[in-house]
């Protein structure tokens, strides 16, 4: 399982970033990043300035959102749903998106049931739990 240092998350959405400003190729994985980079402006000052920000911390406890956990939770869901993986996101994901009518706000309703599944198997102790993952997003179709 691939599982990068917190330096290297964030080293790879400032390359990313940088090679797409600089209309540099990019692999698949980085095409995908810059796509939701692109859907979030209020980031783009982050990812110009990585001496300033390669080490910053953000708690949520004062409020922050951290821009690297934000857009690594994009990509993942991204890659959950281009395989359909836990079993039946991608149907919970179209029914989101038919009912909100943006594909951007129906990933942030899967991000919510994805944060929580992490929270809940951090504090547990335990494997993530697929099958809580996908009630969790059944009940946001059902709104």
């Amino acid at each position: 399982m691939f599982n990068p240092s917190r330096n290297q998350v964030r080293d790879f959405f400032f390359q990313a970033w940088e090679k797409f400003k600089a209309s540099q190729p990019l692999s698949g994985l980085e095409t995908l990043a810059v796509d939701h980079i692109a859907r979030h402006p209020e980031y783009h000052s982050v990812l110009d300035q990585p001496e300033r920000y390669r080490d910053r911390e953000w708690p949520p406890e004062l409020g922050e959102t951290n821009p690297f956990l934000h857009l690594s939770m994009h990509v993942s869901i991204a890659e959950q749903l281009s395989i359909d993986q836990p079993p039946g996101i991608r149907s919970r994901y179209d029914r989101l998106v038919a009912r909100l009518g943006d594909e951007h706000a129906a990933q942030h309703a899967v991000m919510d049931c994805l944060g929580e599944m992490i929270w809940r198997a951090q504090r547990d102790r335990l494997p993530p739990d697929g099958a809580a993952y996908i009630d969790c997003l059944e009940k946001k179709c059902l709104g």
